[in-house]
């Protein structure tokens, strides 16, 4: 009997391990907060445009299965809800956690220029962030649009 409960106790860990592993995995993909350079800024920026091409596709699917009643199209729609909102977190994920916190650098405040500068990139990151989001509560097709807008607006400080 003691046996069969220490097995038990084992088996428990294991699949709490495992449910961690698989919690934290999406907080791995933004990236480790290492700086060891062998991410490329400019394919972050390319894998949000793609990220907003999904969210634009899943806007359209939405609006035409609204439209439907039958199970299968409700659970279509439930799906590219599902898909929209993962992948506006992305692009979230890709400004917080890789250009916030790890690319834009604060300039000294006796440097005007540069002050300017880096308050320009915090309000156009910040932009991103806030474009996203609305694209998390809405499905309409302006909200995509103004996410991408607001990406062209920072991809010319990522273009290496």
């Amino acid at each position: 009997k003691n046996g069969g409960s220490m097995m038990l106790r084992h088996t428990m860990a294991a699949l709490l391990t495992l449910a961690l592993v698989f919690a934290t995995a999406d907080a791995a993909w933004a990236h480790c907060q290492v700086p060891c350079g062998i991410y490329h800024d400019h394919e972050r920026v390319k894998m949000m445009r793609e990220d907003i091409e999904t969210i634009t596709k899943a806007a359209g699917q939405i609006r035409a299965l609204s439209a439907k009643r039958d199970p299968q199209s409700q659970n279509q729609l439930v799906r590219w809800v599902v898909t929209k909102e993962q992948h506006a977190e992305r692009v979230m994920r890709i400004i917080s956690d890789y250009f916030m916190a790890q690319k834009i650098k604060p300039a000294m405040s006796t440097d005007r220029k540069g002050l300017a500068r880096y308050q320009q990139m915090l309000v156009r990151h910040h932009q991103v962030l806030v474009a996203a989001m609305r694209c998390k509560q809405s499905a309409s097709p302006e909200a995509a649009l103004a996410l991408g807008r607001a990406v062209d607006g920072i991809a010319g400080y990522w273009k290496h």
